[in-house]
């Protein structure tokens, strides 16, 4: 027996026609850096339609990448909205991968035009020549052209090109399984992977998004998006937002604690989503300054594992209520949410989310149980989960329709996934393993840690063992934080070595960058006290 019910598309163009017709007088609000730009979502759909006639204009008839290279702001916004909209695919460029990165993915890509905010030319301009399939660069805002020019594309002003375009755009009915969007891997081994999202998936993920068992998203909310919109979609905030008709608070370039506490004061959002370093930073400050952070009702942080310490200091010094999620570029992102009314679930990476199956593989593929005490391989599939890599034959991700996510941790019977490392980073020691993340942690609930990373290095005896890589704001000898540690992990745990360093090196998206920790220890560049 067939259903009643028409095969309507689930397409970005009907989160756009919903958020921006029914919620017309919300708005998108971007940060200048001495005030505000204000757009409401009315003109907003104006906005999109001028910027598809434009692309339009431009030779954009198919499934062209359209790439951006942009902060998190209006125009950003509008991409988002017009491209997949129009049929075309949104390839958003990490501006924070090495040079030769970025020119890699934009060839792997095809990418076929570019939009570029001004205050990022400089750093396009030395790699705009390597791009080979580019034709059209759009620049968003006043800038010196006179770098772009060697590069043999055309240059377009963005405004100009709106301005000249009609409000009215006779949007296609495009096939919910087509691409929408695209995304890289932060290509910590190997290449960046192209991940490509479609109408369907973001759909769904921004629906998923929006539920009470993530985020809880409605028209009363206003969304602050601190996570880059071109690190997987800024985690689907923005076309959550609009699913739900709330505004959104855009911060631009202007991510430090100081920029971040007046946004937060003056623009009160209730909604926000960083990673770790950024709230972090933000607590230093609001420490200092005493800030106003009281708008945030629900702050959901990610991308690395989150400390406790800062989870329970946000709460309870400011009313901030931190939630930790996970996910990958790959699983669009989110996957796992840790709502729960107790902190030993609060620090876990959460339970799976209505439409993500989980389960944990061990050694020879062996499926375990989900039992909250095995650990092996965390595993995961669903509709917005990916099923392989584009343009890459390699297979040895995927596993009989499960993503390897290569993630090492527990699943309980509930579907709360705890994470105690990557694959790669788990610290083997005489047959034993270590997790790098819980000695993090721990480590960083010391009141002078600022960060704190541990990596494996080899020792005749045991094989591995933990270095800490601690960054301090204050003073706090090895003896000390080893007091600290032993009251919170086995003793044998305990790292013998440590080194006292400027800040941990991070990757394009926050993450602490272990592999240039080992790479330094590897040449000798860390000063190592034994304890």
């Amino acid at each position: 027996m067939r259903s009643t019910m028409p095969d309507f598309p689930l397409t970005i163009a009907s989160i756009m026609r919903h958020g921006t017709g029914l919620f017309g007088d919300h708005e998108v609000v971007t940060y200048t850096g001495d005030g505000y730009h204000r757009l409401p979502y009315r003109e907003l759909a104006r906005e999109a339609a001028r910027l598809a006639g434009a692309l339009r204009g431009l030779g954009v008839d198919g499934d062209q990448r359209v790439a951006t290279f942009c902060w998190n702001n209006t125009t950003h916004l509008t991409a988002y909205l017009a491209v997949p909209s129009m049929g075309a695919v949104l390839h958003t460029l990490n501006i924070r991968l090495f040079p030769e990165q970025v020119a890699y993915i934009a060839n792997h890509a095809e990418d076929d035009v570019l939009i570029v905010d001004a205050s990022l030319v400089p750093l396009l301009a030395p790699i705009l020549p390597e791009m080979k399939n580019v034709r059209h660069v759009i620049i968003s805002g006043e800038a010196d052209t006179g770098p772009l020019l060697s590069a043999g594309k055309d240059l377009h002003d963005y405004r100009t090109l709106l301005d000249a375009a009609s409000d009215g755009f006779d949007w296609p009915e495009v096939d919910e399984r087509a691409a929408a969007s695209m995304c890289y891997t932060s290509g910590t081994t190997g290449n960046p992977k192209g991940v490509v999202y479609s109408h369907r998936s973001a759909y769904l993920h921004s629906m998923s998004v929006c539920t009470a068992n993530a985020m809880g998203l409605s028209a009363g909310d206003r969304v602050l998006p601190i996570v880059p919109m071109f690190h997987a979609n800024a985690w689907g905030l923005p076309y959550a937002a609009l699913m739900a008709g709330a505004s959104l608070v855009m911060p631009d370039r202007f991510l430090q604690g100081e920029h971040l506490a007046r946004v937060i004061a003056e623009e009160r959002p209730t909604v926000s989503g960083a990673v770790p370093t950024i709230w972090g930073d933000l607590l230093r400050h609001a420490r200092q300054h005493g800030s106003d952070l009281s708008s945030l009702r629900l702050v959901p942080c990610g991308g690395s594992a989150v400390p406790e310490s800062l989870m329970r200091a946000l709460e309870t010094e400011f009313g901030v209520h931190v939630v930790q999620a996970w996910g990958m570029t790959e699983t669009s992102p989110l996957a796992t949410v840790a709502h729960g009314d107790s902190w030993d679930l609060r620090v876990t990476q959460g339970r799976l989310l209505a439409g993500v199956e989980g389960r944990l593989v061990g050694g020879g593929d062996t499926v375990l149980d989900a039992d909250g005490v095995s650990v092996g391989e965390l595993e995961v599939r669903g509709p917005w989960v990916t099923g392989s890599y584009h343009l890459d034959e390699d297979t040895s991700r995927f596993h009989d329709g499960w993503l390897r996510t290569g993630d090492v941790g527990k699943l309980d019977a509930r579907g709360y996934v705890t994470l105690t490392d990557r694959a790669k980073d788990v610290i083997k020691s005489g047959g034993e393993w270590i997790s790098s993340v819980e000695l993090e942690n721990a480590l960083m609930g010391h009141p002078a840690v600022v960060e704190a990373a541990v990596i494996g290095v080899p020792d005749e005896r045991w094989g591995e063992r933990p270095l800490a890589c601690v960054v301090l704001d204050g003073t706090a000898g090895v003896a000390e934080l080893r007091e600290f540690l032993s009251a919170r992990v086995a003793r044998w745990q305990l790292p013998e070595r440590w080194a006292f360093i400027d800040a941990v090196p991070k990757t394009s998206v926050g993450k602490f960058a272990k592999r240039a920790l080992r790479e330094m220890h590897a040449r000798g560049e860390l000063t190592i006290v034994e304890s």
